[in-house]
Parts: C-alpha cells; sequence; structure tokens
C-alpha cells in the first residue's frame, strides 16, 4: 500500500501574517535607523553624528526600503488571493513569488549582516562608551532588519510549495 501523499500548501492567511510580520519589522528597522542620531564634543565644538555618515548603515536603510516595497507589493497580492481566492497573474507569478522572495530575504541578511560589522568595528575603535547608546541603536535596527530576513525567509519557503509541480 502506497504511503498518502504529502501535502504541503500553506493556506493562504498565513503568508498573509508572515508578510505583514515582516513589513512590521522592516518599517520598526527604518524608523530607529533613521532617527538614530548623536552628538559628541569635540575640540572643534560639537559634532552630530546620524546614520547617513556611515556607508554600511546607508546600506541597511536601502535593503530596508527596498525589502518594505516588495513585501507591500506582496501584501496586497495576498490580501487579493485570501479574499478571492484568485491568484493574480496565475503560474508566472508563482516563480515571481520564489525568486523575489529569495533574493529579498537574502538582501535583507546582506543589510543586516553589514550594519552588524560597522558597528562591532566602530565599537572596537571607540574605546569608551561615548558612542554606546548610537550604537546600540543601530544594532536594534540590523537585529529587527535580521528579523525581518527571518520572516522574509519563511515567505520564500511557503512559495516554494506554491510552485507549479512539473512533472
Amino acid at each position: 500500500m502506497a504511503p498518502p501523499p504529502i501535502t504541503t500548501s500553506v493556506p493562504p492567511f498565513v503568508g498573509l501574517i508572515v508578510r505583514v510580520l515582516t513589513f512590521i519589522c522592516l518599517l520598526i528597522s527604518f524608523l530607529v535607523i533613521v532617527t538614530n542620531t548623536h552628538t559628541t564634543s569635540t575640540d572643534y565644538g560639537d559634532v552630530k553624528i546620524k546614520f547617513k555618515d556611515f556607508y554600511a548603515y546607508r546600506y541597511l536603510i536601502a535593503t530596508v526600503i527596498v525589502g518594505m516595497a516588495y513585501t507591500l507589493l506582496q501584501t496586497a497580492f495576498s490580501i487579493s488571493l485570501v479574499t478571492t481566492g484568485n491568484r493574480l497573474g496565475g503560474e508566472g507569478f508563482y516563480l515571481f513569488d520564489f525568486y523575489g522572495d529569495k533574493f529579498i530575504s537574502y538582501f535583507l541578511a546582506t543589510g543586516a549582516a553589514a550594519s552588524f560589522g560597522m558597528t562591532q568595528d566602530l565599537k572596537q575603535l571607540e574605546g569608551s562608551d561615548q558612542l554606546s547608546k548610537f550604537l546600540n541603536t543601530s544594532n536594534a535596527a540590523a537585529s529587527l532588519c535580521l528579523l525581518g530576513f527571518l520572516f522574509a525567509a519563511v515567505s520564500s519557503v511557503f512559495s516554494s510549495y506554491n510552485l507549479p509541480k512539473r512533472t
């Protein structure tokens, strides 16, 4: 007797929830890193440090913005699927979902990794606790981006279940 077939489809509302969680993590990460500033006193006066002073933090912002745009688009598609029961675009969009989710998840991972690396390098160079609040806030933003990556990776797995079966 043959084993029962394995069903690996995920209910559409679960995919929608994962996409909404991805968007929320990325939105909070964006808000945290954009509002992160620090003013320090030097011999030449006060210097205000912002995220845009560092390339790695700018890269984090870029990955988060692209990730939010893609996730917002996919969330709209997921809402349409949940409400109507029909998938927009047919079989071609399943491939778009799969490859898009893969790309975005890895893109978010590189943004978080670059930010973590930059923060660690700055902590070693600083030597004092003068910038620790700025760096800890940057780490928080990178952590939220990493959490967004995890949700995007789960979404990528879910989208692989929906790929058309080729025989």
